[in-house]
């Protein structure tokens, strides 16, 4: 329990809001977006901002994760 108790100690980040305005898309688009964030099990924002890091980690950016230390390694090398 100890080294469990010092990693989450040592990964806490300070959360903040991201606040996303709508947008005009192609229903095509938008009907392709909500399809995939729900069989991925996300609403369409939080679909978005994984994609959004998947691009930034690509490009070489280093955070702590999106919505959780971390939970951006788990999606490293997904091509979804």
């Amino acid at each position: 329990m100890g080294s469990n108790a010092s990693q989450n100690s040592t990964s806490r980040e300070t959360k903040g809001f991201v606040m996303l305005r709508g947008a005009m898309v192609m229903i095509s688009f938008r009907e392709s977006l909500f399809d995939a964030a729900n069989r991925a099990g996300m609403t369409p924002n939080e679909f978005c901002l994984q994609a959004a890091a998947e691009k930034l980690r690509a490009s070489g950016r280093q955070f702590a994760g999106v919505f959780a230390p971390g939970d951006t390694d788990m999606h490293r090398g997904s091509a979804n």
